[in-house]
């Protein structure tokens, strides 16, 4: 073990900083993997037989709030658990192989081009004057009725899911990573997978509540940082007003149900200078027109622009654990 530390000391930088910058190149350069070989996809199996097993609605209250806590935390402990064996197994057998494997298996945990690709598809359709396909593509993109949207409602949905993922798909996992490696990064998408899956109202009310605020709770943190993040970017990126961003920011992050979804969707409207609504939940940046489908590439910049620097704050964190915990 003291060779293996040693080894990887005698490095020039951190080896989790070339992992990083290789898994942010492999997504930009390849998008998502087949679902048969995404650990995503597995989480998501793992997530759907705990829910078959798990008690129903038919069972109390009390029952299902328990069974969903022991979810909550044994699945994204289990996936940990075998990503940090992976890691060490990796390490043991040669550096190289831990940055390529790790890179790759990081590099499923978020998601840059995927998020770009399905938000510019829907500006483009919206551009053409396909209003029937626009509705259909936004189906898989968002929870609510798509069948009478307007252009403006769906570009502003389109904005909202690359907003709110701004946190999910990049600030989250690659913070995670920085602060504890491929296990903090995999149980991060561990609960944000158990989240999506049965963290909501109605069926899962009681299953999925611990979840919920489990996802709650670990985005506090991204979330706002990732806020912050989009405001520098909008200060630095044409077509975006700052200013705007932070007032907006502040004065409504609150409005949404989520905790943590509002910073960035906020931020998002202010920058860009548009109302994003859902219909009977929120406004978000009003006063202001609704947004136009060019809107969504800006969006799309502001995504990249604030992935750039979450990379960068990422880097300076492993840097200083490389500095100061190089066991860590």
């Amino acid at each position: 073990m003291v060779e293996l530390f040693s080894a990887m000391n005698t490095l020039p930088v951190p080896l989790d900083a070339l992992v990083l910058v290789l898994a942010l190149l492999l997504d930009l350069a390849l998008g998502e993997p087949p679902n048969r070989l995404h650990p995503t996809v597995w989480i998501g199996k793992t997530v759907a037989l705990a829910e078959r097993i798990a008690p129903g609605p038919h069972s109390s209250s009390t029952v299902q709030l328990a069974a969903g806590a022991v979810m909550a935390l044994l699945i994204p402990a289990a996936w940990a658990a075998a990503a940090w064996a992976v890691s060490f197994g990796l390490m043991q057998l040669h550096p190289l192989a831990y940055l390529v494997v790790v890179a790759a298996l990081l590099k499923s945990t978020f998601s840059v081009r995927m998020l770009h690709r399905v938000a510019a598809d829907i500006g483009r359709i919206l551009s053409s004057g396909d209003i029937d396909e626009a509705r259909r593509q936004m189906s898989s993109l968002v929870s609510r009725d798509t069948s009478q949207l307007t252009v403006g409602q769906m570009a502003a949905g389109a904005i909202e899911s690359v907003a709110e993922n701004i946190t999910d798909s990049v600030v989250g996992p690659l913070l995670a990573f920085a602060l504890f490696g491929l296990p903090g990064a995999v149980a991060y998408r561990a609960i944000n997978t158990l989240d999506s899956m049965v963290g909501y109202h109605g069926r899962y009310e009681y299953l999925g509540k611990a979840s919920a605020r489990v996802d709650d709770l670990v985005n506090l943190i991204p979330a706002r940082l990732a806020a912050m993040l989009l405001w520098i970017a909008t200060a630095i990126l044409p077509g975006m007003a700052a200013g705007r961003t932070v007032r907006i920011m502040l004065a409504h992050r609150g409005r949404t149900e989520s905790p943590n979804a509002g910073w960035t969707m906020a931020a998002m409207a202010g920058g860009l200078g548009v109302t994003l609504e859902k219909v009977g939940h929120y406004r978000l940046g009003d006063p202001a027109p609704e947004p136009m489908p060019k809107h969504i590439g800006v969006a799309t910049r502001a995504l990249y622009g604030t992935t750039a620097l979450s990379a960068g704050v990422a880097i300076g964190l492993i840097w200083l654990r490389w500095s100061f915990w190089p066991w860590w």
